[in-house]
């Protein structure tokens, strides 16, 4: 009886282990017998896991090469220790995730789980009801005038008093900067005005290392490795037990929380003591809308999340095409100069007027979107139109970078930087392109809400810097930088460059 009690957990595993592989090889079998789906080769139990791994540092150009040669731009995977995962850079497809069967590709449990200690239940990490309260609540305070006003004179104020200074400081000694690291702290100081009202100074060189910034950095990167993982099962454990990176993203999101829940405590208390003060951030404005601390806790965090690298990534990516394209960099100085000092616009309509810029933006972010790929979760069987199937628990990816490199959607010369393919026939304004071709700010009734808030913010830095410095790389460097898809698309190694003094044009 005693030894077989001490077998018992053994068989119990081993029963355990039978099971799961049961369970995989059944599920390898259904996709081989797939006969509408591509993808790399599967192999009895592990799938592409061979495959998966050896191109684990590559999987953005691994993925687009086998979207490339798909004959549905969609490819199927399946590996040990991960759910079936289709891939797809199809317009029709992503149009029929995104809108015509929205209720069928939520967020997911699967991806909740991944950011759900950091971002709550917030936005970006919510679905069904919860969702659509939040999101019909965002929506109405998105499209206040005073919010659009407040973007905008937080700009001038981050712009000009920061980082056009340190720019200039690096120009008069010839100082290379590392312009990746500059606007992300730029990013981070000027969502946390519009969002919370206080000023972190994260950008101000003279104020010391920001804590709450650097424990956003810990917790975006190590909720981006959870969703990398090759088994999940690996993460989850070292959540249980608090030990290793779950244990820091542990300290960084426990550090995060408390400090905005001191800003929200501390903000009501103000408006207790002086009804008449308004003020014009977005949490004000929460507060005032009646809602829970820990629901206004979640909803600032996830706006500062979105909004803290998405804008910085584009914009590094875009400083870098303007030093390889110096033709096309004088045409935008040109334009940001004319709109500049027409005096009859305010200084929004000056930025919705630089439709050049616009376009070089579009075209930036067309080849290195901020957002790789991002997923849904199937919850229920389906078929997507080009006739992939689909069933319950899939995840399903949508790839904008991948698409951004479809020659069936961008013709033979999607390899260029050509902004001109953004401009209408006449020349004068952006062209409309489908938003499920260029999919950057997702579409349908997720489509990005901060879309207007993101161009007035690239197009303002950009303006304001072009019309004052060339930015060059350091050392005559050609070798094109390297992306790294985390939660946002960062480049490897930075981007350090030399800043010069802007030349008259001729």
């Amino acid at each position: 009886m005693a030894s077989f009690l001490l077998q018992f957990p053994l068989l119990f595993l081993c029963f355990f282990f039978f099971l799961v592989m049961g369970q995989f090889l059944l599920r390898f079998m259904r996709s081989s017998g797939c006969s509408t789906c591509h993808g790399p080769k599967m192999h009895p139990f592990i799938g592409c896991l061979v495959s998966f791994y050896k191109n684990r540092h590559r999987l953005l150009d691994w993925y687009t090469e086998l979207l490339v040669a798909s004959p549905t731009q969609t490819i199927v995977l399946s590996r040990l220790g991960a759910r079936r995962n289709i891939v797809t850079a199809n317009p029709d497809n992503v149009e029929y995730m995104l809108k015509t069967n929205f209720d069928n590709y939520p967020k997911g449990k699967p991806f909740t789980e991944i950011l759900g200690d950091l971002l709550g239940c917030g936005i970006f990490n919510a679905d069904g009801e919860l969702w659509h309260t939040q999101r019909k609540l965002a929506s109405h305070e998105f499209t206040t005038r005073s919010l659009r006003e407040f973007v905008v004179k937080t700009l001038d104020n981050e712009t000009n008093h920061r980082l056009l200074s340190i720019l200039s400081s690096a120009c008069a000694d010839r100082r290379t900067v590392d312009v990746q690291d500059l606007l992300r702290r730029f990013a981070f100081d000027t969502i946390w005005k519009v969002t919370l009202g206080t000023d972190p100074g994260f950008l101000d060189p003279s104020l010391p290392m920001s804590d709450l910034a650097a424990a956003f950095e810990v917790a975006s990167g190590i909720s981006a490795r959870r969703g990398a993982a090759l088994v999940s099962a690996v993460w989850k454990v070292k959540r249980a037990f608090g030990v290793g990176s779950e244990g820091r993203l542990r300290a960084s999101v426990k550090l995060i929380h408390e400090s905005v829940m001191a800003i929200i405590r501390r903000r009501k208390e103000e408006a207790a003591a002086d009804k008449r003060v308004e003020r014009s951030d977005l949490l004000s404005r929460l507060i005032s809308g009646g809602h829970s601390d820990e629901v206004i806790r979640d909803m600032v965090i996830s706006f500062v999340m979105a909004g803290r690298d998405t804008t910085s990534a584009a914009l590094t990516w875009f400083f870098w095409l303007m030093s390889c394209h110096p033709d096309i960099e004088q045409e935008v100085v040109k334009e940001v100069t004319t709109c500049h000092e027409s005096r009859e616009l305010d200084r929004y309509q000056e930025l919705k007027e630089m439709k050049f810029l616009e376009a070089c933006l579009c075209e930036t972010m067309r080849l290195y979107p901020p957002v790789a790929w991002d997923s849904k979760h199937a919850a229920g069987d389906d078929v997507l139109p080009d006739g992939t199937d689909v069933r319950r628990g899939d995840r399903v990816t949508y790839f904008p970078y991948g698409m951004g490199r479809m020659e069936r959607l961008w013709g033979k010369e999607w390899k260029e930087f050509e902004p001109r393919r953004w401009m209408a026939a006449e020349g004068s304004e952006v062209a409309r392109v489908s938003a499920y071709k260029f999919a950057v700010f997702q579409a349908g009734p997720r489509v990005c809400l901060g879309k207007e808030m993101a161009f007035v913010q690239m197009k303002y830095i950009a303006a304001a810097v072009l019309r004052r410095f060339e930015l060059r790389r350091a050392g005559g460097e050609r070798r094109p930088p390297v992306l790294v898809p985390l939660l946002t698309a960062h480049m490897a190694g930075g981007l350090k460059m030399v800043v010069g003094e802007r030349r008259e044009l001729d």
